[in-house]
């Protein structure tokens, strides 16, 4: 009889610890988000700074989200979005000749690129290039999108650039 009480037991024992590996808790089981992704929500988190007016806050924000998008880059380059991104954050922080370059090389993987077409035609509206902006809404026409209505405004003036 003590012989099937001590077996019992092991076996619960046993089928404890079993259970026990199989449900870990701890976040090391919890997917990390990607450098990417961590730079699209301080350029969100930027832009709502940006709205308060509490620029200084919205630059860290942009400087954080561009060394973030950077990294992206080496890491997966040649993304589109991640052009874009770049392309933005560099003209947030006020180098508009850097963001450009990150912008066209986004173009040249993706030309028809909504967001890309949008905000560099905006820095060439910004930097009184505005035949070359007007170039950037005539890829966006027939898009159907937000994208050519913000930049055809900021075109005509009907709209003033935040940039």
């Amino acid at each position: 009889m003590k012989k099937l009480i001590y077996t019992l037991l092991i076996i619960i024992a046993l089928t404890n610890n079993s259970f026990a590996a199989g449900s870990s808790s701890d976040s090391d089981s919890t997917p990390k988000a990607s450098d990417y992704t961590k730079a699209k929500n301080l350029i969100n988190s930027a832009k709502k700074y940006e709205k308060k007016g509490k620029i200084d806050k919205a630059q860290e924000r942009y400087a954080k989200a561009q060394k973030l998008l950077l990294k992206s880059n080496d890491e997966k380059p040649l993304q589109a979005d991640t052009l874009n991104y770049l392309g933005f954050t560099t003209r947030k922080l006020g180098d508009f000749e850097g963001g450009e370059k990150f912008y066209l090389q986004g173009l040249e993987i993706e030309p028809n690129h909504n967001g890309i077409n949008e905000y560099l035609g905006e820095l060439y509206a910004v930097t009184n290039r505005i035949d070359m902006a007007k170039e950037r809404l005539e890829v966006l026409k027939t898009c159907n999108c937000e994208e050519y209505e913000e930049l055809k405004e900021i075109i005509d003036g009907s709209k003033k650039s935040k940039y």
